[in-house]
């Protein structure tokens, strides 16, 4: 098969050339837009999903959506060791931009109170030259947005720039990717500004995507985070959605798959968007004609395992010390334990307790606590109930397994 026609797109966050099984959620934002507009009720918006089901994919459509809309967006991806006043600065200052405002003074006006936000960022009695600018021209607004209390500041920012937006019959969105690794402060002032806009009906909402348990860390910042947002789990696909994923680009290319090498693709990747990219890109690339089959996806299938031995595994296996690597093989043995133990698969993204962990390890799950920790911060595992954990990685246990 020609390597140059090859369709598929393996790379982090590149949207596939069929966006399979994300129908519900599309035509769901389509609505959420209109209402919004229109100064209807509605709630912000929450993905959550393991890595690898295509959650900034999913993010990126959605924001092309409000774009098509002209919806003022912008896009910004939290870091643990980053505040959320800049980031939110320079998104906003694009989704202004975006929203093409006639009357200059008003534009000027929501662009100084985001600069005066992004500028509080600044320590205290530091030097005009010192203080971060998000590249904004208007003079900052004093005494708007520049409280020091995020909380406040955020209402204040958010309740400016939604008037802006309303005055256009418009909206304006905020894409928030890894949105679990917001500060405690942070996700509690974004909640509440979020809460806020929804009371004033002013058209500013939150998209945020995120590990599975980023409804917890949401819930713990603000009891009410619970109605305040819409929560999807982004999750594999089906087997329809797979053949779709991989058949659909490759008729485009003239060329197509039999039933048994679609049945071998889908046990194969587990319907996970990530691996079917990365295996359908090494099948084309081995398959010497159409249509592609079995023997095709059998030779193939150790360069795709390969692949993603390196780029997805590898590398966030490498960030873990040698106490956290321990901790995550004792994990993986702890699942093959419980399925023996009910007769059951192994099921690499159940969640495992914390206590078998420990076991394992022969030690005390209180000594194991700075690893477990450390893994919770880095992304390699979650905590979806009080006691277990779980791989944030599909098949992650599988690669452990594999590599000891």
């Amino acid at each position: 098969m020609d390597p140059i026609r090859n369709p598929y797109a393996p790379g982090a966050g590149q949207r596939p050339p069929e966006l399979a099984g994300r129908d519900d959620q599309l035509a769901a934002f389509d609505v959420v837009l209109e209402r919004v507009a229109k100064g209807r009720p509605e709630r912000s918006i929450v993905l959550t999903g393991l890595r690898g089901v295509g959650k900034t994919v999913l993010l990126n459509t959605l924001r092309s959506a409000a774009v098509r809309k002209r919806w003022g967006t912008g896009k910004l991806e939290a870091r643990p060791d980053q505040g959320l006043r800049r980031p939110l600065s320079s998104a906003l200052h694009q989704a202004v931009r975006e929203l093409g405002h006639p009357q200059p003074d008003e534009t000027d006006h929501v662009l100084g109170v985001i600069r005066s936000f992004a500028q509080r960022d600044a320590p205290a009695g530091a030097k005009l030259r010192e203080q971060w600018s998000p590249g904004i021209d208007a003079p900052a607004v004093r005494g708007r947005a520049d409280s020091g209390d995020i909380e406040i500041d955020l209402v204040e920012l958010f309740t400016d720039v939604g008037g802006l937006a309303q005055d256009l019959g418009k909206g304006v969105a905020v894409f928030i990717d890894e949105m679990q690794d917001l500060g405690p402060d942070d996700v509690s002032a974004l909640c509440a500004a979020c809460h806020e806009m929804s009371q004033s009906r002013l058209p500013v909402i939150v998209v945020g995507a995120g590990l599975p348990h980023l409804p917890a860390v949401l819930s713990a910042s603000k009891s009410y985070s619970e109605r305040l947002f819409s929560y999807q789990r982004i999750d594999r696909l089906t087997r329809e959605g797979t053949d779709a994923a991989l058949s659909l680009p490759a008729e485009d290319e003239d060329a197509c798959y039999t039933v048994e090498a679609l049945d071998a693709l889908h046990a194969a990747t587990g319907g996970y968007p990530y691996f079917i990219q990365a295996y359908g890109k090494a099948v084309w690339d081995r398959a010497p004609r159409s249509p592609i089959t079995l023997d095709d996806v059998t030779v193939a299938a150790p360069e795709a395992e390969a692949e993603l031995a390196v780029g997805f595994f590898g590398s966030r296996f490498e960030r873990a010390t040698p106490g956290e690597r321990d901790y995550l093989r004792a994990m993986a043995d702890a699942a093959v334990a419980l399925a023996e133990q009910g007769g059951d698969p192994v099921d690499d993204i159940g969640s495992v307790p914390t206590a078998d962990v420990a076991a394992l390890l022969g030690k005390k799950p209180q000594s194991l606590s700075p690893a477990r920790d450390a893994l919770l911060k880095k992304g390699l595992i979650y905590s979806g109930e009080r006691g277990k954990i779980a791989f944030t990685v599909p098949h992650f246990g599988k690669y452990l397994r594999e590599q000891a």
